[in-house]
C-alpha cells in the first residue's frame, strides 16, 4: 500500500506505519459521540465562587507565588494564523464593488481611524502609493488600502498568526496580543524571585518573527513592571501531523505523489504542554487579551483559579498520602466525598466496593493531572461547553464537549446540548506534578475516541481531515476538571478584524 516514498516521508515525520493504518482506518469508522449525562450548570458541576471566598483564593496564590519554591508558566498557544479574522476583506477584494456595500466593510472603513494598526497602514500606503490611508480613502480607493493591510507587499496581516498583529493603542504606542500576554505574567504569573516564564506555541515559519518581537520588547516591559522575563517558543512537532484522505478514504497525494499530511490541530499541543518543566501552568488563548484599563477582572480571576488549584491539589495529596499509610474506612469515606462533591467525579459502583477496592479506585481517581477551568455565561459564541460526561470506566466527570462530539440526531442529547448556560472560553490552569513531585506524562491522560473529522479542500479537491483529540477536550480528558463561573469581562477573544472595534478593544 505504501511506496518506498511513502516509507521515507513517514521515517522523516517520525510516524509510524502502524499509526498511518490507524489514522485512515478513522476515515472509515469515524469516532464514536460521547454519553453525556446532562450539561453542566452552577451547583451541578460549575462551581460558583462565593464572594467572602475569593479573597480566600487570590491570597493563596499571592502567597504561593511570595515562597517562591513554585514554578509556573504561562503557556500561550499562539500559531493560528489571523487569516479567518479577513476573509470578509479579503472578500471585498475578490468582490466587483469597489466601495463598501456590506454592514461589515462599512463598519471596517468606518472605524478604522481607531484600529491599532492605522499609523502602520498610514506609513505603508504612503511607501506603496504616495497618499496615507485617508488621502486613498477620499478618493474612493477602499481596496488599495486593504491591500495594503493584507499583501505581502504592505503588512502582510493576510498572512500573519495572531500574535504579531497590532491589536490595542497606548498613550506611548501600540501593542501585540504577544506584548499583552507579557504584560498579564508580570501580573499573576511571577515568582518570588520576581521571574515570570512564558511559552508561546509557534509555527515555524514564523518563529523568527516572534522572537525578533520579544527580543525588541521585552527590555521595556521588564522594567516597567520589574520583572525577569524567560521567553521560550515551541512549534508542532510533524510526528503529531495527520493524513488527510479522500472522500473514499484513501490516502490523499499531492500533485507529487506524496501523501498530504496537516497539522493535527490544537490537540497536538499536549505534546508541547508535556515538555513544560512546571509545577503550574496558566492556558489561555493567544486573542484573549484587553487593554490595561480592563485587566483588573482578568487578573483577579486567574488568581483566584490558581488559588482554588492549589488548594484542592494540596488536599488531593494530603489524601494520596494517607493512603500510602493505610487509611481507615472513614478516611476513604471522607475522601470519596471529597471526589464527587469538590471534584464532581461520580461512579455507581463505590457503595459496592470494598475498602480495598475503593482505596485503588480513589488512588487511580486522585493520582491525575488537575486543571481549573473558566467558564462564562453562553452569549451565542461558537465551541464547547461543559457538560458532564460517561468515561470509559463508567464513571461520570466534568469534559468540555463540541457539538461535534454528541449525537444531535438524538433529541435527548440535543435538548442537553441546548440547555447549556456556560461556554469554554479556553481559560485554564492546570497542575502538572503529582503528590511526589514527578511530572506526569500527559500523553497518558488522553482520549483517543475523542478526535474529529472536517471536510477541507486543497487546489479545488476536497479532502477529509483529521484532527486529534482537543487540547482543552479529549487530550485533558482523564485529569480532574473543576468548572468555575467567572465574569464574562474576562473573555474578549478577536475573531474577526471588526472586533478590535469592541469598546473592550479600544
Amino acid at each position: 500500500m505504501f511506496t518506498e516514498k511513502d516509507k521515507a516521508q513517514l521515517l522523516a515525520k517520525g510516524i509510524s506505519e502502524e499509526q498511518l493504518k490507524a489514522q485512515l482506518q478513522r476515515f472509515s469508522q469515524g469516532f464514536p459521540y460521547l454519553k453525556i449525562a446532562h450539561a453542566a450548570t452552577i451547583g451541578n458541576g460549575i462551581l460558583g465562587i462565593k464572594s467572602e471566598d475569593e479573597s480566600t483564593y487570590i491570597s493563596a496564590w499571592d502567597e504561593c507565588l511570595a515562597e517562591g519554591n513554585i514554578s509556573v508558566v504561562k503557556f500561550v498557544p499562539a500559531s493560528g494564523a489571523a487569516s479567518r479574522m479577513f476573509k470578509d476583506l479579503f472578500a471585498f477584494l475578490d468582490s466587483d464593488c469597489d466601495t463598501p456595500k456590506t454592514a461589515f466593510e462599512k463598519l471596517f472603513f468606518g472605524k478604522l481611524e481607531t484600529a491599532a494598526y492605522k499609523p502602520d497602514l498610514n506609513a505603508v500606503c504612503t511607501r506603496l502609493y504616495g497618499i496615507d490611508a485617508d488621502a486613498l480613502l477620499r478618493q474612493g480607493r477602499y481596496k488599495d488600502v486593504v491591500r495594503a493591510l493584507l499583501g505581502k507587499e504592505g503588512l502582510n496581516y493576510g498572512s500573519l498568526p495572531k500574535g504579531l498583529l497590532k491589536f490595542h493603542r497606548y498613550a506611548d504606542g501600540e501593542r501585540t496580543p504577544v506584548e499583552e500576554h507579557l504584560v498579564e505574567a508580570a501580573l499573576y504569573a511571577r515568582c518570588g524571585d520576581s521571574t515570570a516564564q512564558v511559552h508561546f506555541t509557534v509555527s515555524p515559519e514564523h518563529r523568527s518573527l516572534f522572537e525578533t518581537l520579544v527580543k525588541q520588547v521585552v527590555p521595556t516591559y521588564e522594567k516597567v513592571y520589574n520583572v525577569k522575563y524567560v521567553i521560550t517558543f515551541s512549534e508542532q512537532s510533524p510526528s503529531t501531523d495527520t493524513i488527510a484522505a479522500n472522500a473514499d478514504g484513501t490516502p490523499f497525494r499531492n500533485e507529487d505523489g506524496t501523501l498530504l499530511f496537516r497539522p493535527g490541530g490544537h490537540g497536538a499541543l499536549i505534546v508541547n504542554l508535556n515538555a513544560i518543566d512546571a509545577d503550574i501552568v496558566f492556558v489561555k488563548n493567544i486573542d484573549n487579551v484587553v487593554p490595561d484599563r480592563l485587566k483588573g477582572d482578568t487578573v483577579r480571576y486567574k488568581k483566584l483559579l490558581a488559588g482554588l488549584l492549589i488548594t484542592l491539589q494540596e488536599r488531593t495529596f494530603k489524601y494520596l498520602h494517607l493512603l500510602d499509610a493505610g487509611a481507615s474506612h472513614d478516611d476513604l469515606l471522607e475522601m470519596l466525598h471529597f471526589l464527587e462533591t469538590e471534584l464532581c467525579s461520580h461512579s455507581d459502583k463505590t457503595s459496592q466496593m470494598s475498602d480495598n477496592e475503593l482505596a485503588t479506585y480513589l488512588r487511580t481517581k486522585f493520582n491525575r493531572p488537575m486543571r481549573v477551568a473558566a467558564m462564562v455565561k453562553n452569549v451565542g459564541e461558537p465551541g464547547g461547553g461543559p457538560f458532564m460526561a460517561y468515561n470509559p470506566d463508567g464513571t461520570v466527570s466534568c469534559q468540555i464537549l463540541e457539538s461535534s462530539q454528541i449525537d444531535m440526531s438524538d433529541p435527548e442529547k440535543k435538548a442537553m446540548f441546548e440547555q447549556g448556560t456556560h461556554f469554554n472560553p479556553v481559560d485554564l490552569v492546570c497542575g502538572l506534578r503529582d503528590y511526589q513531585g514527578k511530572a506526569f506524562d500527559l500523553t497518558k491522560f488522553t482520549d483517543p475516541q475523542t478526535g474529529f473529522i472536517s471536510h477541507k479542500s486543497k487546489n479545488g479537491r476536497e479532502l477529509q481531515a483529521l484532527e486529534l483529540p482537543g487540547l482543552w477536550n479529549g487530550a485533558m480528558s482523564d485529569w480532574n476538571t473543576i468548572f468555575v463561573e467567572v465574569p464574562l469581562s474576562t473573555f474578549n477573544p478577536v475573531k474577526t478584524v471588526n472586533d478590535l472595534y469592541r469598546e473592550q478593544h479600544q
